[in-house]
């Protein structure tokens, strides 16, 4: 009956299926296993233009759109999250990154760090994660995890930051217009770093737009659709993404390296 609706004979049928795979089929299917394994190393946040520019780094002669073609066939897919935009510009700052930076030059690591804070949730409660990184190469230089968002928070980060990489003088630090930046105390201690202190102009939430991607990317990738019932759980994911984010992750802005790979050309 079935060959009779698709017209085609019954031997021409059978003969199908002894035929073995063609060429092109065996490979796709070794392409696939291939896809699959770097996906699932990278903690399947990777889409298809990270795995093509992987595998090809890996010496694996193949094209873009064909990674894409065959993730799409199998159902093979990056780690996504919705966006909840406070304010409608920054809807177009995600979609526009370059084009949206403040003015500091950072050709080299060290030139300009850039600060912030974000919410996170255990139970019904907030946490608070301070972070330091470095413009140049968006590597993680300091982070501090805490319950309350004060300049006590803010100041651990710089404090890592600077023990993990002895700065030298003059180097620009970046941050919003927070009392967790503006307050005395955290003025007072790039001062004494000889550091120079730079702030979001007013309604500017885009000049720190490297760090607010940031946080997009810690949380699409390791936080959204989690939950999370004491300190202990989230600094644990907070403890395995951070290195893999430095180390190991990919960045299209660095020519798709990581960050710790692309400072090893300025060392």
């Amino acid at each position: 009956m079935m060959c009779r609706l698709y017209g085609v004979t019954r031997a021409g049928y059978y003969a199908w299926r002894q035929r073995p795979p063609s060429r092109r089929d065996q490979d796709n299917a070794d392409l696939v296993q291939a896809i699959v394994r770097v996906h699932r190393a990278n903690r399947g946040i990777y889409g298809s233009p990270r795995i093509w520019r992987q595998l090809r780094d890996e010496g694996l002669p193949v094209g873009e759109n064909r990674v894409a073609r065959l993730m799409r066939r199998h159902g093979i897919k990056a780690r996504v999250a919705t966006i909840r935009y406070t304010l409608p510009t920054m809807k177009r700052f995600f979609g526009n990154l370059p084009n949206r930076q403040f003015d500091h030059p950072a050709a080299l690591p060290n030139q300009v760090w850039v600060g912030d804070i974000t919410y996170l949730k255990v139970g019904p409660l907030y946490r608070y994660l301070a972070v330091v990184l470095d413009r140049c190469s968006r590597a993680l230089i300091g982070w501090s995890f805490g319950h309350r968002k004060d300049v006590a928070l803010t100041l651990r980060a710089l404090n890592r930051a600077v023990s993990n990489r002895r700065p030298p003088p003059g180097l620009i630090f970046h941050t919003d217009r927070g009392i967790e930046y503006a307050a005395y105390a955290f003025q007072n201690r790039l001062a004494q770093l000889d550091f120079v202190q730079s702030m979001n102009r007013p309604g500017k939430v885009t000049d720190n737009a490297f760090v607010e991607s940031f946080f997009h990317s810690l949380k699409t990738e390791s936080i959204h659709g989690r939950t999370f019932s004491e300190d202990g759980e989230l600094l644990s994911v907070l403890r395995s993404y951070l290195p893999f984010y430095n180390h190991s992750r990919i960045h299209s802005s660095l020519d798709y390296v990581s960050p710790a790979t692309y400072e090893q050309q300025f060392a």
